[in-house]
């Protein structure tokens, strides 16, 4: 149909919609399943963060990381510059809150992940922030506009996954090291905390094939029962804003796990919605599982609220616990042996910074007693 656009979400709901995604031509253009790049290694695909960083210190009674979301400054890097440079100052700060890493939720580049972006859209503004950056990646990192020009995230690989890490030239006066990360969806094995990445891929509201699926409960069933459990995902299994909402079958992909395996993770991890938001859903009878949308981390334009903090979801009774559609931002979250807890920085479209969220959830292991009565999520 001529001038056909994609249609929104509704407002009161937390997912886009139940079930099966109604085919659109319009909104599946140019965001097809696009192929992965061969991993380094063979599953299960872990990477310990000890021994690939040991210069960050021991890690034994508590662990802290940035948290960070749809970061590229495309079209005006101000907004990332402000982050970045929040970021940093905690970085240099010292003291017991100084980040050890940072964990990236996706879409590092916009729009298509292009290697040729990487320097002003990420070595530049993080050239002073010593921290290793880690990620999975997002959409807009595996997006293609032209296939002659480029493969689905080799931008992404180029920095992220090289068996042989070394200085890309493109970094120019911002060098920075690469990583060898062993796969796009990866385990980051640490002291305090597993924490499962998945690559959730470039269609709207996000796709993984079966063995990405059977890889996740492996994961899960496998996690040690010592320690907390998060699991990260670039696109959102809950959202209160007007743009994108929240993805049924990103929740039918945690739910197949939880079923499978009756581990539950502590905390969920996302970005994609260009806003902050903690929700809350009651998976097991121990209290409710945060889920935390960071996706506030410089991109420009911000994606509105259609609900206020307290406000529970008409189709999956997620609870909107606290949200912020005007600011951009990270998390600093902090987890030890008893609890994770969590800050969030907000700037404002002036520079001002300032404290928003904070929260604290108990740290040790659930699983339920019996993992076939998980709820619909």
């Amino acid at each position: 149909m001529l001038a056909q656009v994609r249609s929104g979400p509704k407002t009161k709901r937390s997912q886009v919609h139940p079930g099966v995604s109604p085919l659109n031509a319009v909104a599946s253009r140019n965001t097809s399943f696009q192929p992965l790049p061969r991993p380094l290694g063979l599953p299960p695909y872990h990477y310990d963060l000890a021994a690939k960083f040991p210069n960050i210190g021991p890690i034994t009674n508590r662990m802290v990381f940035h948290v960070v979301g749809d970061t590229g400054g495309v079209k005006d890097g101000e907004f990332q510059d402000m982050v970045a440079h929040a970021m940093i100052e905690e970085a240099v700060a010292g003291g017991p809150n100084k980040p050890q890493f940072c964990y990236h939720v996706g879409d590092v580049v916009y729009f298509t992940g292009m290697h040729d972006d990487y320097y002003a859209q990420f070595y530049e503004p993080y050239a002073h922030y010593e921290p290793p950056i880690l990620s999975i990646p997002g959409n807009h990192d595996g997006e293609v506009d032209d296939p002659d020009a480029q493969t689905s995230l080799d931008g992404w690989v180029d920095y992220f996954m090289q068996a042989h890490p070394d200085v890309d030239p493109i970094s120019k006066d911002a060098p920075r090291v690469q990583l060898d990360l062993p796969n796009v969806y990866w385990t980051l094995v640490t002291p305090l905390a597993t924490i499962v990445g998945m690559y959730t891929n470039v269609p709207e509201h996000g796709s993984v094939d079966s063995n990405q699926q059977q890889w996740v409960t492996h994961e899960f069933a496998t996690a040690p029962t010592d320690r907390a459990l998060i699991l990260s995902l670039h696109h959102p299994i809950y959202s209160f804003d007007k743009f994108h909402s929240g993805s049924s079958k990103m929740a039918d992909v945690l739910e197949n796990a939880i079923r499978d395996t009756g581990r539950v993770p502590n905390l969920v991890l996302t970005g994609h919605v260009h806003n902050y938001q903690r929700i809350e859903q009651t998976i097991a009878p121990s209290g409710p599982t945060p889920f935390i949308v960071t996706g506030n981390g410089g991109y420009h334009n911000l994606h509105k609220l259609h609900s206020d903090p307290g406000e529970s979801a008409d189709d999956t009774g997620a609870v909107l616990k606290y949200g912020t559609d005007t600011t951009w931002g990270f998390v600093t979250l902090t987890i030890d042996k008893q609890t994770i807890s969590g800050v969030s920085t907000e700037i404002q479209k002036d520079g001002t910074v300032g404290q928003g969220d904070s929260f604290s959830y108990p740290a040790r292991p659930i699983t339920l007693d019996n993992s076939k009565a998980v709820p619909t999520l």
